[in-house]
């Protein structure tokens, strides 16, 4: 348990990974990498233009056609948009080694993630979890790819819980496994609605990284080491990742 200089007595920390976690900007160049792959190898007679337009496409309407927070996996979106490329059915064990390959080597962290996450759980005794809308594989493969899949004490994945942020029993069902209160937890999140909204609904402190501001924020960041502070643990500086 960390103590703040606000006095409140930290027992956990919960971060998402897309946006928080993981660059965005990263996602969509090793998606456009990947598409471009598929183009090479199935589908040559289409423009890379037109193969993205398609991909966005398919994975769009895929999440849009979800039912409220209903969890819908991203392997079967990016399943559909392959098809959409290449005009056939192209089996996932095919497609999915190159997804893997060109995703590993492209993804990024956000600045300061992995050295704040190092340090909340190499310093402190506070709970490190995750609260993520991904496949719980494909989160656990970007956690090892960032080196600090062993850092996490529990990972809480829409997956797991078939549902996907603002539902409550995303936030509930980490609080649960870090066996804490809200009111001694904070989630770090992008989407204002989404997390900031999402975990503050159910008593958590909400922690805004790059998100939309709103009455539901309680911090508001440009920097993930800042938690740091937040959370009363001393400042080494800004060293980047």
């Amino acid at each position: 348990m960390v103590e703040s200089a606000g006095g409140t007595e930290w027992r956990a920390v919960f971060w998402d990974i897309g946006g928080v976690i993981l660059d965005s900007r990263s996602v969509r160049r090793a998606h456009e990498a990947f598409v471009r792959t598929i183009v090479e190898r199935h589908a040559p007679e289409t423009s890379v233009e037109d193969a993205l337009a398609r991909w966005r496409t398919a994975v769009g309407t895929y999440f849009r056609e979800r039912d409220g927070t209903e969890f819908r996996r991203a392997r079967t979106a990016y399943d559909r948009a392959v098809d959409e490329i290449t005009g056939e059915p192209i089996p996932e064990d095919e497609w999915r080694p190159v997804f893997e390959s060109v995703t590993t080597e492209m993804l990024r962290p956000n600045p300061g993630a992995v050295e704040a996450i190092e340090r909340l759980a190499g310093e402190t005794e506070i709970h490190v979890g995750v609260v993520s809308d991904v496949d719980t594989e494909e989160g656990m493969r970007i956690l090892e790819t960032f080196g600090v899949r062993e850092r996490f004490d529990s990972i809480t994945t829409s997956e797991m819980v078939g549902r996907t942020k603002p539902d409550p029993r995303m936030f509930e069902t980490a609080l649960r496994a870090a066996d804490v209160s809200p009111s001694d937890a904070a989630m770090i999140g992008d989407r204002y609605e989404h997390d900031v909204a999402g975990a503050s609904a159910v008593g958590m402190t909400a922690i805004g990284y790059g998100a939309e501001e709103g009455p539901e924020t309680d911090y508001a960041i440009d920097d993930l080491r800042e938690v740091l502070s937040i959370v009363g643990v001393e400042d080494e500086g800004t060293s980047e990742n």
